[in-house]
């Protein structure tokens, strides 16, 4: 953290070093100051960077096919043992995605059909406060083998997703021994277990703003 506050402070400064620019028409020069490239430290640098991999993943890297935007969550009571293991919370996208490629195999009944996922973690809520969940980009279908893209139906219901995402977090959970048996037990008793998925965000094929 402090090299990148140290870094930040001299982002921009031309006395840190620069590169001279100038416009081949109309001759104009000026100096731009080199940045810092910082993730979040940096408010334009790191905006720069959301900006460029959006651009990259919406025009490289997703098929023309459609999306969903699927967002895992957890019960609040689960969410501090993340925040103190930075190992455990980076198997989460893991989790996610064994879960979306679960549900859309026993869908499509198919066991060597894959879907496209990219998945982000986001350590907090609206807020600010502590809150690890998973954002994911997630095609709405998945690729044969041979390359062709069967689609998932519009009324999918979203209980499947959040039943097999809760049994994996209490695996991991109950492998890490920070719960019992007896936690999951009484959780799985209750009407809201505090776990959810949702996907109520759906892209149509080659929506390229809204990817």
């Amino acid at each position: 953290i402090t090299k990148a506050r140290h870094d930040y402070l001299k982002c921009g400064d031309l006395r840190e070093g620069f590169a001279r620019v100038r416009c081949p028409e109309c001759g104009h020069n000026m100096f731009v100051g080199f940045s810092c490239k910082q993730r979040c430290m940096c408010p334009s640098c790191h905006q720069k960077r959301t900006l460029v991999t959006a651009i990259n993943v919406a025009e490289n890297i997703c098929a023309p096919v459609p999306h969903r935007q699927f967002v895992f969550t957890m019960p609040k009571r689960f969410r501090l043992f993340f925040r103190f293991d930075r190992d455990m919370l980076r198997k989460l996208p893991k989790l996610a995605w064994e879960t979306i490629r679960e549900v859309y195999r026993a869908v499509l009944d198919s066991d060597d059909v894959v879907p496209g996922m990219v998945a982000g973690i986001q350590t907090h809520g609206q807020l600010s406060n502590w809150h690890p969940h998973i954002h994911a980009l997630t095609t709405y279908g998945a690729f044969t083998p041979d390359g062709t893209f069967i689609p998932l139906p519009d009324n999918l219901s979203g209980t499947p997703f959040l039943k097999i995402w809760e049994a994996k977090v209490f695996k991991l959970l109950l492998d890490e021994d920070r719960i019992t048996q007896d936690v999951i037990d009484q959780m799985r008793s209750w009407r809201h277990s505090g776990f959810s998925v949702d996907k109520s965000v759906a892209l149509a094929a080659a929506d390229i703003a809204g990817l």
